[in-house]
């Protein structure tokens, strides 16, 4: 078994509790969920739904950056969002940030996520 490799990112918010934004073992990273927090500033972005969705796939791609990969070796994503109304707007968010075969994916509606956001994306990359 090949021992996990903590990823680290300064272009991605650090983390706000006991967990790393990724760990790689082998050729899979797992990256852990993002929300709409912008590195720079360290404030949450609440401004609309879609800024929020940007700035966690800004972040995801930080991340994902750090571990030697690209947006495009995600093989698969876990969304929770508060509201699926805002779904289209999911879609056309991912739209911009990847392009086909998409990763596999699973949206989840949840009552409530971390620092009163409305989405946090988490991913797998496979190297």
């Amino acid at each position: 078994m090949s021992a996990k490799q903590e990823i680290r990112s300064s272009s991605a918010p650090n983390p706000v509790g006991t967990y790393s934004q990724a760990i790689r073992v082998g050729n899979t990273v797992y990256l852990s969920g993002q929300v709409s927090i912008d590195p720079k500033s360290g404030q949450v972005v609440l401004e609309s739904f879609e800024a929020q969705a940007e700035q966690v796939f800004n972040n995801l791609r930080a991340v994902a950056e750090a571990s030697g990969a690209t947006l495009d070796h995600i093989v698969k994503l876990t969304i929770f969002i508060k509201d699926f109304k805002h779904f289209p707007t999911v879609n056309q968010t991912m739209e911009k940030y990847f392009k086909k075969p998409f990763p596999a994916r699973s949206t989840i509606g949840v009552s409530s996520l971390p620092l009163g956001v409305d989405i946090e994306v988490e991913a797998i990359i496979h190297l």
